[in-house]
């Protein structure tokens, strides 16, 4: 039987990206995992959590999933995602978030075409955090003719479903965060994308001209701050996570960035999530070179902002 390391090495050699063959079994730690991308669901219901993320080099398919009871130690990776063979996605399998929705999983990720001209979300689902996930809707769900990337979700106060997403650098230069409406069934976008911020409203953001915005998260912290934490990098160099809020505490915003990042240590594209007995954590990868390895991070909720605790 084929193992998940082996249809990976065979995948990248057919793309012509180097091969990655990941440690596969139950008992791996964090230092044993090589992954980018990390993101955690929470299955309190199962008593586990969920580890999904990108294959470090180049975006090689199929993405990894692992699982865990402690979050220290993880089994796997399974292979969860199941695409037709006419899919229109190729290559730059990247950042894959499973979020749920009436009783449904979602796997939010990117994809581009062969020569990399079109990059976007689009959305799969699946009746368990394990898949095996399969498209819906007629195409992507971000805009046709934008490069996009890193697709997350949120639902706002009137209950209506929404991605937040990244407009890409390569595309506009200074990287930009915006947000469409979808269907009720998640299957498409409904009305025009709104743009929330651009990567140079933060002033800890490298000044240079191509600004990058990355791995946007949403989260209402404990008195009703609606935030952001996102990724770019910052004026040493460093791949950073900051944070903006919503002067508001609605979705449009206006947005107001955080001088200091919350992460500052070469490292980035986090989320959050909460441990089973409520401790709020902070799922990034690390260093931002191969290679790269998941870590958690205690995060305190002030109410305006977010603080690492450890």
């Amino acid at each position: 039987m084929l193992t998940l390391g082996i249809i990976c090495a065979a995948l990248a050699a057919s793309l012509g990206e180097p091969a990655f063959v990941p440690l596969q079994g139950d008992g791996l730690s964090c230092t044993d995992i090589i992954i980018r991308d990390p993101f955690v669901l929470a299955v309190k219901e199962e008593g586990h959590y969920y580890l999904y993320g990108t294959c470090p080099t180049f975006g090689q398919k199929p993405f990894l999933c692992y699982t865990s009871k402690d979050l220290k130690t993880w089994s796997g990776p399974t292979r969860v995602l199941e695409l037709p063979k006419d899919f229109w996605g190729t290559r730059d399998f990247w950042a894959p978030e499973v979020h749920v929705w009436k009783g449904k999983y979602y796997l939010f990720a990117t994809y581009a075409t062969d020569k990399g001209k079109t990059r976007r979300t689009h959305l799969c689902a699946a009746d368990s955090p394990r898949g095996s996930f399969r498209p819906i809707g007629d195409g992507p769900q971000t805009p046709a003719g934008w490069m996009c990337l890193d697709g997350t979700f949120f639902v706002d106060d009137a209950g209506a479903p929404w991605m937040v997403f990244c407009h890409e650098w390569v595309q506009v230069q200074d990287g930009e965060i915006c947000a469409v409406r979808l269907s009720d069934d998640l299957s498409k976008a409904v009305g025009k994308p709104q743009l929330l911020f651009k990567a140079s409203a933060a002033s800890w953001v490298k000044e240079e001209k191509d600004k990058i915005t990355d791995g946007p998260f949403l989260y209402r912290s404990k008195t009703g701050k609606l935030l952001i934490i996102w990724s770019s990098f910052g004026r040493d160099g460093k791949y950073k996570v900051g944070l903006a809020r919503s002067i508001s505490g609605k979705l449009d915003g206006p947005w107001e960035q955080q001088e200091k990042p919350v992460f500052e240590a070469d490292g980035g594209h986090a989320m959050l999530f909460k441990t089973f007995d409520g401790q709020l954590m902070m799922s990034l990868h690390t260093p931002n070179h191969h290679p790269s390895h998941p870590r958690f991070i205690v995060m305190g909720d002030e109410g305006d902002t977010l603080v690492a605790e450890q």
